[in-house]
């Protein structure tokens, strides 16, 4: 996968530009869904619903959110049917969103990465498969999750 879409308000636009660079750099297709620049910020709700509404449609199949804790951006993307959006602040986190959780959106607090840090978290997150390095018993048992995480979806969004 070398294209994704990454977004942010005004608390996480340095972050986001550093991230953008440095994933422009290693090849990666980048779509800006938002703040293009600081004197016009957008708030954190527009930028996650719009980001996470083309994951949602299956435009992108991962994104990056950032605003000043992540969390205000984990919550509105995380309306939307088919996100799985999650807050990490290293880069454990970040592998274990994707290898236990299955998250398709990782969220960053740009108040509280680093740079640098936050591209490795990003590096992470899009290295990591669902199940990697997983014993076969939990992987098992986590792709049964996802499958009644689905269902459970499916109720709520009929």
């Amino acid at each position: 996968m070398k294209k994704i879409i990454i977004g942010s308000d005004k608390s996480g636009f340095p972050l986001k530009e550093a991230i953008k660079a440095h994933l422009t750099q290693l090849g990666y297709e980048v779509t800006d869904g938002g703040t293009l620049n600081e004197e016009e910020p957008k708030p954190y709700f527009e930028v996650a619903s719009a980001v996470a509404k083309r994951v949602s449609d299956g435009e992108f199949e991962r994104a990056v959110l950032i605003c000043g804790t992540g969390m205000g951006v984990s919550i509105v993307a995380n309306k939307h049917k088919g996100v799985y959006a999650a807050v990490c602040e290293n880069t454990y986190a970040a592998e274990k969103a994707r290898a236990i959780n299955d998250a398709n959106i990782l969220c960053l607090g740009g108040w509280l990465t680093a740079e640098i840090v936050g591209c490795a978290m990003v590096d992470t997150f899009l290295n990591t498969e669902f199940t990697q390095n997983l014993e076969e018993w939990r992987a098992k048992n986590l792709r049964n999750a996802r499958i009644q995480v689905k269902n459970i979806e499916d109720e709520i969004y009929k």
